[in-house]
């Protein structure tokens, strides 16, 4: 017999089918279960709501996981539900043709809120953004064995995340990289020394489709992290890739993964403002450039300000494309809606003097859905213009 569950009360009527439930809609349990124990959620008129994870410290009260009452959310719920989502990738997606490296949960889009789990060949990353996923972590590597058999993992959760969640984790160490192909390019995942899961999966379409149009041409790829498009464009047969870099540390994993595919871009570590307005000055000019800058923010009150860095960053960017050359802008700011980066491109294009016809808008591959009802989960922008 499973024991009950304990309950957690709303204060107000709630009509969402929206996974979470912020705090001051719930009334506080009398007695106050741990961060992320799983609890049955009523609402005001008594009614069963859901089940999922309660953290009374943070702003996120309650994650639904699941609206079947006669369901339980145990080890064999995870197990079921990490299968539909590898099943997904494997089955529909087909994802095995084109890589080796996939993302295998999508936190919202797979119904498992506040989990991110990325696959490198046998290496398995997992990231944890809610104290629940992480302190039922066992049911969740147990699942994960089930669908890749002899795997390794690497597990870790950000500061700011153990923080809200009020949970503590010292990250996996020691974890050895592992070398993956997409679309024939190879790279090196790295989650100890690149930034969050090792290698950012979700470009995989956008950079394959660039790639398609850089051959014989001039390339500049800012804010190129591990090199992903630099590198596709040197192994695509443009005639000169430089990238750009703030940080020294990718740059290196950057000149691996050339070296991996035995091309030989340019890499530069610099910070792309001094260094687009020098290379203004000197006239520089390229046939493809690519701006792929980090998050800007996760602050609802700051989106103002992460628009105004996009809008100097595009400008800066749009004055060293080609007159009729490409232009990839890119933002992974979940917070900062397509319409507003239109808008802001819009603006530095009529800001640099540029005129921009707009080819594709595009976003995360579909190993990274979303549910319609939980936009959260789609974050990245993607923009290809030709600029005049």
């Amino acid at each position: 017999m499973n024991m009950p569950n304990p309950a957690v009360r709303l204060k107000n009527a709630w009509r969402s089918s929206h996974p979470w439930i912020f705090q001051k809609l719930v009334d506080k349990p009398p007695q106050k279960p741990k961060p992320g124990t799983i609890v049955d959620v009523f609402g005001v008129d008594g009614d069963w709501v859901g089940r999922g994870f309660y953290n009374g410290h943070s702003r996120i009260a309650v994650r639904i996981l699941e609206t079947d009452p006669d369901v339980q959310v145990d080890a064999a719920w995870f197990h079921d539900k990490i299968a539909q989502a590898v099943s997904l990738r494997r089955e529909v997606l087909r994802l095995d043709e084109t890589t080796d490296a996939w993302r295998v949960v999508h936190a919202e889009g797979d119904g498992l809120s506040g989990l991110v789990v990325d696959r490198y060949g046998d290496l398995i990353v997992v990231e944890f953004f809610a104290a629940g996923m992480f302190r039922h972590r066992e049911w969740i590597f147990d699942a994960l064995r089930a669908q890749f058999p002899g795997c390794r993992f690497h597990s870790f959760a950000d500061e700011h995340v153990q923080k809200q969640e009020s949970f503590d984790f010292h990250s996996t160490s020691g974890t050895e990289s592992e070398v993956i192909t997409e679309y024939g390019v190879k790279f090196r995942a790295d989650p100890a020394g690149a930034h969050k899961t090792g290698f950012f999966a979700d470009q995989r379409e956008n950079r394959q489709w660039l790639s398609q149009h850089v051959e014989g041409k001039s390339v500049l790829d800012l804010c190129c992290n591990t090199g992903g498009f630099a590198v596709y464009a040197a192994a695509r047969g443009a005639s000169e890739v430089l990238g750009v870099d703030i940080d020294q540390d990718v740059i290196a994993i950057a000149k691996g993964n050339a070296r991996l595919n035995n091309v030989k871009p340019k890499f530069v570590q610099a910070d792309i403002f001094p260094y687009l307005r020098d290379a203004a000055a000197r006239g520089d000019a390229y046939d493809v450039v690519i701006l792929d800058p980090a998050k800007m923010t996760r602050d609802r009150e700051q989106v103002i300000a992460a628009l105004k860095k996009y809008l100097d960053m595009n400008k800066l960017a749009l004055g060293v494309v080609k007159p009729g050359g490409l232009f990839a802008t890119f933002s992974c700011t979940g917070l900062v809606s397509e319409e507003q980066f239109l808008d802001m491109l819009r603006r530095a294009a009529y800001f640099s003097g540029r005129t921009i016809q707009i080819l594709k808008v595009a976003g995360a591959g579909p190993d990274h859905p979303f549910m319609a009802h939980v936009q959260e989960s789609r974050y990245l922008k993607a923009v290809f213009c030709r600029v005049f």
